[in-house]
């Protein structure tokens, strides 16, 4: 271990902090080592099964323990670097999409533990999200030509961004199904607004700009703009399918995606994947990689290839890089055409105005990623056992240059060797990268089941050299590291998310969990410090954040409206509730406090429309209480402060009661009340 690593809060700051010189009470120091010193410092060097870990032994009643278990000291040690006290609070939050679960989860590091699920896209009762009105109206943006779509896919968290790092105030999240983005408030980790793309149907690629000025959305399968019908042909597909970039506008004081200053600006039926934005050196730019370069469409029905063999054919495909600075000027000219409500560039128009070039890259790749400094774009080939570095500058150059051959949509190529800076073989699969604060950078081998670390060099092609290769379980895809896509890595750890679990977990029958595997990155070797099973979800991405840049609230101020975070003017008042016939519907104004529901019964006729406003006027910190209706699909979760509003018909004639849903108090069972309908 480093001493100087560990007293900041790095991987081992247990051990640091003299656990294991008496810190354990009656069982004596937890481990001793076989080294000439019994320091701290010399114990689990590195973190991995080196020769200090392998010397070390247990003692006291940890080693009985250990021995009952079948523990080895190695064990021992990863245990302590994820070992969060009871009353002691995590270093990091990972924020990790929770694939066709529609949600967001909340973990903290290193102890791992599932903090929040945070309900985007899909209804989800315990935090009633879906069932108030306000949350209803949220997820009413994100319609699909009027039909409320009440199923998604999360894919990329992206966290806003200050001068290039993460600044703890928004988390966005794409929906691949539906092409959607959402807008999370961290002042109280709530859903604040989604916005429906109006040109494309699936996106996959999500990112934002280094002082989130746009939130970029790119396509995933290519589609006519506004996904009207066409033929599924190979004619057709290469004349009237597109793909896209949206660059979505954010209004920082108001919270919220303008698209009104949004703009579109479109790309080749390419299948357009993961996109990443530049920085410092790169910053104006965007990249996107781009699979089926070979314009092909799904035949096997009609007796011809599959699209996994059509798909894959070329030895290169094109990384699409973006003057996005270039092409908000152009917006702000008034020079470009509307398409479906939003500002469009077509394809002719970015070439003239030198806003889309190409750069052959290779085969099917996956992850594009900026290296911290800006000046080299890293892209992972599914099919090639390298990482390609590209130079932002060398780009540059060629593009200056000029006389470079088009693709068959007449866009400018880079030549593949003018671009390049290197390649460096890691293995089978390669997927994603993230760097750490050492000048190094991390991929996933999909293929390999492994992840490698590598050094980042310089512009003459030195000092790129593969490191060190740690296996994990199994199929991982995406990996996470503290800050590891910002301007400023923080390094420490590494999250695999693995898309199988096999041996992984006690057997839950066919479904098997996904499998979050921690890694400590701090010493010379990678050492694998814990296995996390995710049952509800697939985290397919997952940023990670330093924890004290995050400032949530902790009670909202009273008669808060939670979608504006501010006073609601019709916020029902403790001591005038009640009930009121306005003819064709009837409101009711209720509060509700320990351990009363006031009113708590509530008495309409048949078919009238109710409105419903329910106030938590506790002011003491987590007296949450919760509303459930009987009967009338109403689940609701008023934090102290929260005013929530339901409308429902009472179509039915009936007794219906209604109850907390949050423990709240010794009297929890007494908080209800009943809704008659007459």
């Amino acid at each position: 271990m480093q001493g100087s690593e560990n007293g900041n809060g790095k991987p081992g700051a247990a051990i640091s902090r003299g656990v294991f010189m008496g810190g354990l009470g009656t069982a004596g120091a937890l481990l001793a080592t076989g080294c000439n010193t019994p320091k701290p410092s010399n114990v689990a060097s590195a973190g991995g099964p080196t020769p200090g870990a392998a010397g070390a032994v247990l003692s006291g009643d940890a080693r009985k323990i250990a021995e009952a278990r079948g523990l080895a000291p190695a064990d021992v040690v990863a245990a302590l670097k994820t070992y969060v006290p009871s009353g002691k609070t995590d270093e990091y939050y990972m924020f990790a999409s929770g694939g066709h679960s529609g949600q967001v989860l909340v973990v903290g590091l290193p102890s791992m533990r599932l903090l929040k699920v945070i309900p985007v896209f899909s209804p989800e009762s315990y935090g009633g999200w879906g069932f108030s009105e306000g949350s209803h109206a949220v997820l009413e943006g994100g319609a699909v030509d009027g039909r409320l779509i009440t199923h998604g896919d999360t894919h990329h968290p992206a966290f806003s961004e200050t001068d290039g790092d993460y600044d703890g105030k928004f988390v966005f999240i794409n929906d691949k199904v539906n092409a959607r983005v959402a807008v999370i408030d961290l002042r109280d980790f709530e859903c604040k607004q989604i916005v429906k793309n109006p040109v494309i149907i699936s996106n996959h690629g999500h990112c934002v700009t280094p002082n989130t000025e746009y939130v970029i959305e790119t396509s995933q399968y290519a589609v006519p703009p506004g996904w009207k019908p066409a033929a599924v042909t190979k004619s057709a597909y290469a004349n009237e399918y597109r793909g896209a970039m949206t660059f979505w506008k954010f209004d920082r004081p108001k919270g919220r995606i303008d698209p009104q200053r949004s703009f579109v600006l479109e790309l080749p039926p390419y299948w357009q994947d993961l996109t990443d934005a530049g920085k410092l050196a790169s910053e104006g730019w965007a990249f996107c990689n781009s699979i089926n370069t070979e314009l092909a469409v799904p035949e096997d029905w009609n007796n011809g290839p599959s699209m996994e063999i059509s798909a894959s054919r070329n030895d290169m495909d094109f990384l699409h890089v973006v003057n996005w600075k270039a092409a908000e000027s152009l917006v702000r000219s008034g020079r470009v055409s509307q398409k479906n409500g939003i500002a469009y560039i077509p394809i002719d128009q970015a070439v003239r105005e030198g806003l889309l070039y190409l750069v052959p890259e290779p085969k099917s790749p996956h992850g594009v990623d900026i290296t911290p400094d800006g000046k080299f774009i890293v892209v992972c080939g599914k099919l090639d056992p390298h990482v390609s570095i590209y130079s932002i500058a060398k780009i540059k150059q060629a593009i200056a240059k000029g006389g470079m051959h088009k693709d068959p949509y007449g866009i400018p190529i880079v030549n593949f060797e003018d671009a390049l800076v290197t390649q460096i073989k890691v293995g089978l699969g390669p997927l994603h990268n993230q760097f750490d604060d050492k000048g190094n950078g991390y991929t996933s081998l999909f293929l390999d089941s492994a992840v490698t670390r590598w050094t980042v060099g310089d512009e003459s092609g030195k000092g790129w050299n593969l490191v060190e290769t740690l296996p994990v379980q199994y199929n991982v895809g995406h990996v996470a590291a503290p800050h590891g896509d910002t301007v400023k890595p923080r390094g420490g750890y590494l999250v695999a998310l693995n898309k199988w679990s096999l041996d992984r977990f006690v057997p839950v029958g066919p479904f098997y969990p996904r499998n979050l595997q921690l890694i400590d990155t701090s010493g010379q070797q990678l050492q694998l410090l814990y296995d996390m099973g995710i049952g509800m979800a697939e985290p397919h991405y997952a940023q990670i954040i330093d924890a004290k840049l995050v400032k949530p609230e902790d009670i909202y101020p009273p008669n808060t409206d939670v979608f504006t975070l501010k006073p609601d003017p019709k916020a029902p008042v403790f001591g005038k509730e009640g009930t009121s016939d306005h003819g064709d519907h009837v409101e009711v104004n209720m509060t509700v406090m320990r351990s009363t529901f006031r009113p708590d019964v509530v008495r309409v006729e048949r078919g009238k429309r109710v409105i419903w406003r329910i106030n938590n006027v506790e002011t003491a910190k987590n007296a949450i209480h919760g509303f459930a209706l009987a009967g009338h699909n109403i689940s609701l979760s008023l934090e102290p402060g929260k005013v929530e509003t339901i409308e429902i018909v009472a179509d039915r004639p009936g007794t219906y009661p209604y109850y907390c849903t949050d423990f709240c108090s010794a009297l929890h069972l007494e908080l209800m009340g009943y809704f008659v309908v007459t």
